[in-house]
């Protein structure tokens, strides 16, 4: 049996979401801040010599040849053009359908960590565009920094959040719903409209989401739990949610608020990375 390596594909936060327009091909320009959180899936991975591309674990749901790890896996092997395959186990801790990029995120650890494993070496840069093809998510998670992103979210500036210098701990909600992020962003009624802020306005302003009232209006659910967790502070939806998020002082105070969580809701507590595990997982080899 081939040796196995295990990496942490981490979520995470839009702590604001502008949309200024829709481009002829039907995509988004977007203005955000990706902040990661230690809320991690995890991949096991393992090459084989017979070129296959095998996923060794059932997900409810997802089909291996929707798997985006396993879509990831392939599309570097055919544009690389290696002869290796590879065993992949995907243990999910990140919600799907919560805005919080956990498929994103598996396929940029796989093209991150194959990338590796395989002995390919293309540069980070490369490895983005071809990520890219997958989701307009996977380039942040493929560079591995908290970022300022434009254009459909692969115009990447590294930035530490306005929350730093320490990261930051975050009470994350994710209500009993999935939200399809196809049909928020061709709402009649999404704001398409924004003008483009700075880096320097958003450290002002903080910014808001623009697919906020769409996502209220269609998922009553989501509204509630911003309305909850507005008691506590100032709560915001991530992407298209529907989780929606609290940046807390303390931990302590974080557990404070979860200890009074409605049932209709599941919460947890995560941390605020800068650089992802990915990182991380790449120095220890």
């Amino acid at each position: 049996m081939a040796a196995q390596s295990v990496w942490r594909a981490p979520a995470k936060l839009n702590l604001f979401l502008h949309i200024l327009g829709r481009r002829p091909d039907g995509y988004h320009e977007l203005q955000t801040c990706f902040q990661f959180v230690d809320l991690c899936d995890e991949i096991t991975l393992g090459v084989r010599a017979d070129g296959e591309i095998r996923r060794t674990v059932d997900i409810p749901g997802v089909p291996p040849d929707s798997d985006l790890c396993v879509r990831a896996a392939r599309a570097l092997k055919e544009a690389a053009g290696s002869g290796l395959g590879a065993d992949i186990r995907l243990l999910k801790r990140i919600p799907i359908g919560g805005g919080l990029g956990g498929g994103s995120s598996d396929a940029a650890t796989c093209l991150v960590a194959l990338n590796v494993l395989w002995g390919i070496h293309w540069p980070s840069e490369k490895l983005a565009a071809l990520g890219l093809k997958l989701g307009a998510d996977v380039p942040v998670f493929v560079h591995g920094r908290a970022a300022w992103a434009e254009g459909v979210g692969e115009r990447l500036t590294p930035l530490y959040p306005p929350l730093a210098p320490t990261e930051p701990n975050y009470l994350i909600l994710k209500p009993k719903v999935f939200v399809s992020t196809a049909a928020v962003f061709q709402d009649p009624e999404l704001t398409r409209n924004s003008l483009p802020i700075t880096i320097h306005g958003f450290l002002a302003s903080g910014g808001r989401n623009d697919c906020l009232g769409v996502v209220r209006r269609r998922y009553p659910e989501v509204a509630r739990a911003l309305d909850w967790l507005s008691l506590f502070g100032a709560a915001r939806l991530t992407g298209t949610g529907a989780c929606v998020f609290l940046a807390c002082e303390t931990l302590k105070r974080g557990q404070e608020i979860l200890s009074k969580l409605p049932p209709e809701f599941e919460g947890f507590l995560a941390r605020g990375l800068n650089d992802s595990p990915l990182l991380e997982g790449l120095r220890t080899g």
